[in-house]
């Protein structure tokens, strides 16, 4: 999945128009879908993001962001549903229509058992590459894992996204 992710973003790299390094900053708002892993179970995520990124040196940004996510995985009368988190993201201009970023927060994570819910909380980091497509449209490529409190396991992600700033 990882090879499939990062051979989309060259590709759309190679056909991407030419943008400045300060497409980077300012609010943003964008949709993912991709590979979801929790504890075991795979199947597909989805989910919107909404942030915030401003520049603090030639080539480094700094933000905020909070996604809304679901999941399809669903295995032995558990749902992993309705995902919330809120992360800050530091970034750095690999290229003029390049970012790289890495990200720390936290994440809860409704899940459904066998009619009853309950919500899970933890920590999740991650990194990725965001293409700047125009001066104001973007594609991105991540990795984000979640550590669940109590040693309730993890969750892994691999996610491609489309997004436009203003």
């Amino acid at each position: 999945m990882k090879t499939i992710v990062l051979a989309a973003v060259a590709a759309l790299t190679a056909f991407a128009s030419p943008a400045l390094a300060q497409d980077f900053t300012g609010a943003r708002v964008g949709a993912t879908v991709g590979y979801d892993n929790v504890q075991g179970v795979e199947d597909v995520a989805y989910g919107a993001v909404v942030g915030y990124d401003a520049a603090v040196a030639p080539r480094v940004t700094l933000g905020a962001e909070a996604t809304l996510g679901d999941s399809e995985v669903d295995a032995y009368g558990v749902h992993a549903s309705r995902d919330l988190a809120v992360a800050l993201r530091a970034g750095y201009v690999l290229a003029p229509r390049v970012l790289a970023f890495g990200k720390v927060g936290y994440a809860t994570t409704r899940v459904e058992a066998f009619g009853d819910h309950t919500n899970v909380e933890g920590v999740r980091f991650g990194g990725g590459l965001e293409v700047a497509t125009t001066k104001n449209t973007y594609v991105s490529a991540e990795y984000a894992r979640t550590e669940y409190e109590d040693g309730l396991g993890g969750r892994d992600q691999a996610l491609v996204g489309v997004g436009f700033r203003f």
